[in-house]
């Protein structure tokens, strides 16, 4: 037995009737839950859930509340962060014969959540992984931030510690695309704090309640977003956006000029020209013939 989903037209219950198909082969299925809107779960992973014969999940109560939502009633094995080599054996020994769904407490699974060593495994030994797309708080945020997409790297959890979470940010700041991360609500005003200081001038974007009812998605400046929430603190999931860094104004010739003049008082003219070249981001080429010519 599988089941059919019928959509609602708001943010009501999901109702679902019993169907018949074929039984699932056996495998791991990567099952995408919804991130807020119970609407936006798919027809094709509440068939697969029907069908399977046991669900990983990483808190059995949060999985337990949404499978009986839909009417499904289906064994659960705890998988999460803290799953030791037994409990993932466990669950490769079963999927050999039998299909076995992974889900996590909300979006897709193994983004920022447990299962890539389970689904490494199962992949070692030849197990077939299909997996099913669905909801996503990453890629619902970067739709909503105006920030550029062509390229973003998504980063996690910013570590909670002042030091390390600057040590991370520091070492994200060079890297030329949008940045994407995931925060708490008592801890939103400190990130925004440490992007003012390292990845100045950025846009930034702060979505939160993504896909309910109260969804929003603000941008400005990390300080003015700092000062924002720390006056209206937030609560739930919050996803944080940076946009690229900005490329550097041109310099003009005359700079360029002081730059390898100084330079030459100090380098022969190879050394200053790559000196100068590499400040600027200018050719050294050009930088050499040019430093050759200088009276």
């Amino acid at each position: 037995m599988s089941l059919i989903i019928r959509l609602p037209h708001s943010h009501a219950s999901v109702h679902a009737e019993p169907m018949e198909t074929n039984s699932l082969a056996p495998g791991l299925y990567i099952v995408a839950t919804p991130i807020g809107n119970l609407g936006d779960m798919t027809r094709r992973a509440i068939d697969v859930l029907g069908a399977v014969s046991v669900i990983a999940c990483e808190d059995t109560r949060v999985t337990g509340k949404l499978l009986s939502h839909l009417g499904i009633r289906k064994p659960m094995r705890r998988y999460d962060d803290h799953a030791d080599a037994s409990a993932r054996d466990g669950l490769l020994e079963l999927m050999r014969s039998e299909p076995v769904a992974l889900v996590s407490d909300a979006g897709t699974p193994l983004i920022s959540d447990p299962g890539y060593r389970l689904v490494r495994a199962a992949r070692a030994e030849g197990i077939a992984v299909t997996s099913l797309p669905g909801p996503s708080a990453v890629i619902t945020a970067l739709t909503l931030a105006g920030l550029p997409t062509d390229r973003f790297m998504f980063a996690g959890f910013l570590p909670a510690k002042e030091k390390a979470r600057a040590d991370t940010l520091a070492e994200l700041a060079a890297v030329p695309a949008t940045l994407v991360f995931y925060d708490t609500g008592p801890r939103l005003a400190d990130t925004l704090d440490a992007m003012a200081v390292h990845l100045p001038g950025r846009e930034i974007a702060v979505a939160r309640e993504l896909t309910k009812l109260f969804e929003e998605c603000r941008s400005g400046s990390a300080a003015d977003l700092a000062d924002h929430y720390r006056s209206h603190p937030p609560k739930g999931e919050i996803v944080v956006l940076a946009g690229p860094p900005q490329a550097p104004e041109a310099p003009d010739e005359d700079t360029v000029e002081t730059a390898l003049r100084e330079a030459l008082t100090r380098l022969p003219p190879s050394q200053a020209a790559k000196e100068v070249a590499r400040a600027f981001g200018l050719d050294r080429k050009d930088l050499y013939a040019r430093a050759l010519s200088l009276p």
